[in-house]
Order: C-alpha cells, then structure tokens, then sequence
C-alpha cells in the first residue's frame, strides 16, 4: 500500500481513456489500495479514480465519509439515469478550482466490487454526482468541461 501523487490538470494522461480491467490480480489490488490509501491521506476528497494517479484502468474509490465505508468500482458501467441536479464541484486534479455542474438526480451503476464480485447500486443525490464524476475520469473528461459557466477560484487565506 502506498500514497500516491494526484496527477493535476495539464497532465495528458487525464485527458485519456482508460482501459478495462481484465482479472482481478495482484496489480488490481495494489492499485485499489493505493486509491484508497491515497483518498485517505488528501483528507478533502470523496473519490478518486485510477488516472488521477497516472493508472489507465477503469477504476475508482469513493468514501463518503458516512457508515458506507470506501466503496471500490470496478469496470463501472452507468446503465441508468433520472433526473438532473445541479450543485458545486471541485476537483483532486483542479485544486482550489470549483465550478456549477449538472449531474443525474438519480444513477444505476454497474461495476465489480474489489474482490471481483459483480454488483448493481441506485444512487442518488451527492453520491450519484461523484460516482458521474469519477466515471468521467476513466473517459477523459474534466468536471471544468461540464462546468456551466466559468469556474471559481477559492480564495487562499
């Protein structure tokens, strides 16, 4: 297990498409402990997907800091959405940058859990917006290019 550097926008490798994970094997694993290791330790983050750490497979963590514990997806497909919700999103990659973003109120995902175990989840509210938005890692796309309107800054105090 170790923590790993977070990739920040500019970087190539966030603009990529990441790969599907073939087998569950040791490599998956370390990457998967090495997300969560490193969501861990940034202390203001809620998910984390592999090419945020220069990895190009198709997974990501999320904890949201509730009784859910760290939740590990992967090869995650959204097979559902309902709805629209709109709310500020901020970034691991784009620190201190924050922006209006319009998500699904309401997702079914696909993935495999970390032991390789096939499962389906409904989300909705703050959970689907950050499942949407690791997914968008594993596509290449920035939270900033669904932005609507110009991001903001946070003040540095």
């Amino acid at each position: 297990m170790a923590i790993r550097q977070i990739i920040k926008e500019g970087d190539p490798v966030l603009r990529k498409t990441s790969r599907e994970v073939k087998e569950i094997n040791t490599r998956t694993e370390q990457i998967i402990s090495d997300l969560i290791d490193t969501l861990a330790d940034c202390g203001n983050g809620i998910g984390l997907a592999a090419p945020q750490v220069g990895i190009l497979r198709r997974i990501f963590v999320i904890d949201m800091q509730d009784d859910s514990g760290t939740r590990v997806f992967v090869n995650p497909r959204i097979v559902e959405t309902e709805g629209s919700q709109c709310g500020t999103e901020g970034c691991l990659s784009l620190p201190g940058l924050w922006g209006e973003v319009e998500r699904p109120a309401r997702l079914v995902v696909e993935a495999l859990d970390r032991e390789g175990t096939p499962f389906r989840l409904e989300a909705d509210g703050l959970l689907a917006v950050c499942i949407a938005h690791e997914n968008d890692h594993l596509d290449g796309v920035l939270f900033r290019d669904r932005a609507k309107g110009p991001l903001r800054r946070e003040v540095q105090q």
